[in-house]
């Protein structure tokens, strides 16, 4: 039991979140080990992008307990809440991106806020986005890249500064089947690189051909597990 424990990162134990009289997620509890890659799945309003922003201190749960990485986030102070979201690297179907920074700088400004000095955040920056392949847009900005280059870019940002766990909330519910099945390899790939990947999805093609754990949500529920 220690061993399995010492395992987790993430636990949430009977976690409800409400907005005044709706209830976007009823007692769900979960863990999440190391290393691990899930799928959460279900139908739009299921509550899969609030568990998310949950997970990440992006909205606050109205009951219950979140654990990560033996941080509990009902109890970390607004000056945390920096540091816990390092641990983070998140992916939204919107992107994210500020138009007036160039694809370099979107994705600098992680590790520029972490402190890094310029001479170390060039290399780095380049390096990965080497990796996600949109290396040749460094100097463009967000406005005139496609759908499947901004979320290159998203996932670039994401990877950039080694986090613990890469969190993708629906990313690749906008793209074409080429770019989306593109993207959903760089997320193997920050995965057998030693991450923990969570994508919230209802894309079901996407799951049928990809092992990963299967948490399926409806009406805030935890419906099934496989």
């Amino acid at each position: 039991m220690h061993a399995e424990r010492k395992n987790t990162i993430i636990r949430m134990f009977n976690v409800s979140k409400r907005y005044g009289k709706m209830e976007a997620l009823s007692n769900l509890s979960l863990e999440v080990r190391k290393n691990e890659f899930i799928f959460v799945t279900g139908p739009s309003g299921a509550g899969k992008s609030t568990m998310i922003k949950l997970l990440y201190k992006g909205e606050s749960a109205s009951s219950g307990a979140i654990l990560v990485d033996g941080m509990n986030l009902a109890r970390i102070s607004r000056k945390q809440i920096p540091m816990l979201r390092r641990q983070f690297g998140v992916i939204f179907q919107d992107f994210k991106l500020i138009p007036t920074k160039t694809v370099f700088q979107n994705v600098a400004l992680v590790l520029a806020v972490a402190g890094l000095k310029p001479k170390e955040i060039y290399p780095r920056v380049m390096d990965v986005l080497e990796r996600v392949g949109i290396d040749d847009r460094a100097e463009e900005f967000p406005p005139v890249l496609s759908g499947g280059e901004k979320q290159r870019v998203a996932v670039a940002r994401a990877m950039v500064g080694g986090p613990k766990i890469v969190l993708a909330d629906e990313p690749t519910g906008s793209l074409d089947p080429d770019s989306a099945a593109h993207i959903f390899q760089l997320l193997r790939a920050v995965h057998e690189a030693g991450a923990t990947v969570i994508v919230a999805t209802h894309d079901q093609q996407m799951i049928n051909n990809h092992d990963g754990r299967v948490v399926r949500l409806e009406k805030g529920r935890m419906a099934r597990e496989n």
